[in-house]
């Protein structure tokens, strides 16, 4: 197969790998012949220019129809990113990681520095440990978190870990400061971050314990990956306050309020029930 020039969401123009997809689908836990057949009908389809958007709606439709769980964890980024536009859901998604974890968690805290207060995404405490996030949040795919923002988060860290703070009931003093994302990160931000221990987390970062392993390993299930539930449902349900799967279960009975036809719950509770069981 001849090179072929493909479109990422930045713009940028890179090779089409085959062996980048069959990562990706083997990582949803496609089997090694739902990734042939997949990456057989990519081929055929492919042309210059084409984007790589337009490729993952190839695989997914591919997957939704032989593999519909397959499907949800291949399209597992996506869903994440269409928690916005506004951050805060995001902010929340990354309390339920450190909620699955046993830590208790709070978002959108105001918290008293050396100099300033600070408003800080999630606060997470397990034990003697008190942790502060600063949640990142991406609407499009292929955006970085940048060293401008690592220097940001370095410096209100800087501002902040003197301090003691009250959480639990107790006086804590912070043991780690943590920047979210929910994609990727530069390689000057992973520089600058290594070299100041400022701990990160996104996509695909670090190798072990970046935000895909914590997602699959909780079974953490943005609402935003059932595909029975419309775009306009799928908001309505987060400007009430659910972010998971498991929030859809557990408030099945409030569905209706939220505008979802009482006839579509038992279905959604199945395709809930496929993504998260």
């Amino acid at each position: 197969m001849l090179p072929t020039l493909v479109i990422k969401s930045t713009g940028e123009k890179e090779i089409f790998s085959p062996v980048k997809l069959m990562s990706s689908l083997t990582r949803a836990g496609a089997s090694h012949g739902e990734t042939e057949r997949v990456l057989l009908h990519i081929q055929k389809e492919l042309v210059a220019g084409m984007t790589t958007n337009e490729i993952y709606h190839h695989a997914f439709d591919i997957l939704r129809h032989s593999a519909h769980p397959v499907a949800l964890r291949y399209s597992m980024k996506r869903a994440i990113s269409d928690l916005g536009p506004a951050g805060f859901p995001f902010e929340k998604f990354v309390a339920e990681i450190f909620r699955a974890e046993g830590y208790e968690a709070l978002t959108d805290q105001v918290v008293q520095g050396h100099c300033v207060e600070h408003e800080v995404d999630v606060v997470a405490w397990k034990g003697n440990e008190l942790v502060m996030i600063e949640a990142k949040f991406h609407n499009e795919p292929g955006l970085k978190s940048d060293l401008k923002v690592a220097l940001y988060v370095k410096a209100r860290f800087d501002d902040l870990r003197d301090g003691v703070h009250e959480y639990g009931g107790k006086s804590r003093k912070i043991t780690s400061f943590q920047l979210f994302t929910n994609t990727k990160f530069t390689d000057h931000a992973v520089r600058y971050a290594e070299c100041q221990g400022l701990s990160l987390v996104g996509w695909n970062y670090p190798r072990q314990g970046n935000l895909e392993d914590l997602v699959n390993e909780a079974g953490l299930h943005p609402l935003t990956s059932l595909t029975t539930l419309s775009q306009s449902e799928k908001k309505a349900l987060l400007d009430a306050g659910l972010v998971l799967c498991k929030h859809v279960r557990e408030r099945q009975f409030d569905l209706p309020s939220y505008g979802i036809d009482k006839a579509k719950v038992r279905q959604i509770l199945d395709e809930v029930d496929t993504l998260c069981g």
